[in-house]
Order: structure tokens, then C-alpha cells, then sequence
């Protein structure tokens, strides 16, 4: 089935019925909407029932923007020629010292 056959047979949510993915949703006025799942599309105050479409996904990525202190190298965890060197190369096991 292409791409094209698939989305026409997919239908967007209606007014009425349970958010299944928590969201932003826009509907076919434009009117947007941030919906939690479990709740129900609103229906729209001048057109009724209208489908809703999602626009954005909502998730909770559990930080406030910072980077995890574990992920920042200390000072003292920095070999400045650790990016110079061929990682299986060994140190002492340079084939020209005999």
C-alpha cells in the first residue's frame, strides 16, 4: 500500500472522542489546542463537531535544560593526546622502537 492509499484511509480524531497521545492539536478552523491523553477533543463553539489533527508531540524529557553533570568531563579525565592516537594502538607497542 503507498503512502498516498495509506493516509487516505486513516481518518483524524472527531470531536467527542478520548486524546490517545498527548499534544498539541489543530482542528479544521485552525483553532490549536494543547490536549492531555485521556481527554476528549473538544467540539468547536461556532463549527460543532470538527476532526483534530496532531501538530506536535508532547513529552517529558525529565530536565530543565541543563546537561547531566555525569556527561561533563571532570578536569583531571581529559588525556590531551587521547584523540591523536589510533584507539588499538597500544602505548610502548610503536613498531618502530626495538
Amino acid at each position: 500500500m503507498s503512502e498516498q492509499e495509506h493516509q487516505h484511509n486513516e481518518m483524524d480524531p472527531m470531536s467527542g472522542e478520548h486524546v490517545e497521545v498527548s499534544g498539541v492539536y489543530k482542528n479544521e478552523l485552525g483553532r490549536v489546542e494543547k490536549l492531555e491523553r485521556g481527554a476528549v477533543f473538544p467540539a468547536d463553539p461556532q463549527a460543532g463537531t470538527t476532526e483534530w489533527e496532531l501538530v506536535e508531540l508532547d513529552f517529558d524529557n525529565h530536565h530543565e535544560g541543563r546537561t547531566d553533570p555525569r556527561l561533563i568531563s571532570k578536569d583531571g579525565d581529559h588525556d590531551p593526546e587521547a584523540h591523536m592516537q589510533h584507539p588499538r594502538r597500544h602505548k610502548g607497542s610503536n613498531k618502530t622502537d626495538s
